[in-house]
């Protein structure tokens, strides 16, 4: 059975990629992982605000001059998941001299600048590509759904600009025009569309008057979601859809692929079930291929999209008075 996929140009042994997440901070699990049969595996992102930080902290010891307690106390701690771009780079260097998967690293920022040079710095430390973790909250009433959209194709402008090797794009599922901004951000140059973005959404702490991050993993319930967009965008704009976000066993991973993906995402289910939850599914997905006489992933791929389903209207509004119609019987 054939479980190859070509993803941003690249040759990957399966379409189970190991998404942003802790388990690319530790060379030992990236190297379950690989043996696990993951096609890829994506670093956590480095963050625009630790690009920053960092910058600000050389900056502010160049100023103090050499020995200055206060200005050492502007440097990122390096303790946690987050490690600061320096560390970041040696880690991908490593990553690509102990692994034979491509390693994509992962761009978390919003606003164009010069943080975007990381990209170049990236691809020097050995990235196989990038992928660009896009995560823009408008909550100024001045600020137009138009001006997001240019703001997040800027930034895609300029990491392009920055770099040779593919870049591909996190969205957000809450464009107005999903079809749109896709095909922009394709000639913007973005190699391959990821969808979607979990956005983890704060909680209020009602005793100590506080907001608080509350991190919970994905469920199965939030593929759907990416199976209507991956079917309706696969058959309409030409490039490379990685689905990231709820799939967790064989049948998420056959349903992506058939809505259109190229390379379908695992985190929670990794995190739940460790390494060897990749080979169990893997396992399972060739099982399926085999009683339903598919013979390659590519076959599979898209097969369910948009322009090749029998009932493309399921897809769209007329699937909301069957889902009505289907509670009521």
């Amino acid at each position: 059975m054939d479980l190859r996929t070509t993803y941003l140009g690249l040759e990957l042994a399966s379409p189970i990629v190991c998404g942003a997440a802790p388990l690319g901070t530790n060379l030992d699990t990236m190297r379950l992982l690989e043996n696990a049969g993951v096609g890829a595996i994506v670093l956590p992102s480095l963050f625009e605000e630790e690009i920053l930080a960092a910058a600000k902290a050389v900056m502010e010891m160049e100023a103090a001059g050499p020995g200055s307690a206060e200005a050492s106390s502007y440097l990122p701690n390096p303790d946690g998941y987050h490690i600061g771009p320096e560390q970041y780079l040696e880690h991908l260097a490593q990553a690509k001299d102990t692994l034979s998967v491509p390693v994509i690293g992962s761009l978390n920022g919003t606003s164009p600048g010069g943080w975007t040079r990381y990209a170049e710095k990236m691809q020097a430390a050995g990235a196989d590509a990038i992928e660009l973790n896009t995560f823009l909250l408008a909550t100024d009433p001045a600020v137009t759904g138009a001006e997001i959209e240019e703001q997040t194709l800027e930034v895609v402008r300029q990491v392009r600009a920055a770099v040779s090797i593919p870049v591909s794009v996190k969205l957000s599922p809450f464009f107005s025009s999903m079809p749109n901004m896709a095909r922009r951000l394709v000639e913007a140059g973005a190699s391959g569309l990821v969808l979607f973005n979990r956005f983890y959404q704060p909680d209020i702490d009602i005793e100590e008057l506080d907001v608080v991050p509350n991190l919970r993993l994905s469920s199965a319930e939030e593929l759907r979601l990416r199976l209507r967009w991956l079917a309706v965008l696969s058959a309409q704009v030409e490039t490379d859809y990685a689905c990231t976000g709820g799939a967790h066993n064989a049948v998420d991973v056959i349903k992506s692929v058939m809505a259109g993906a190229c390379t379908v995402q695992m985190v929670s289910a990794l995190l739940i079930h460790g390494p060897d939850h990749v080979k169990r599914t893997l396992e399972a997905v060739e099982f399926w291929m085999t009683e339903h006489e598919y013979e390659s992933i590519t076959q599979m791929k898209g097969s369910m999209n948009f322009s090749r389903t029998a009932s493309p209207g399921a897809y769209t509004r007329a699937n909301y008075m069957r889902m009505l119609d289907s509670w009521e019987r």
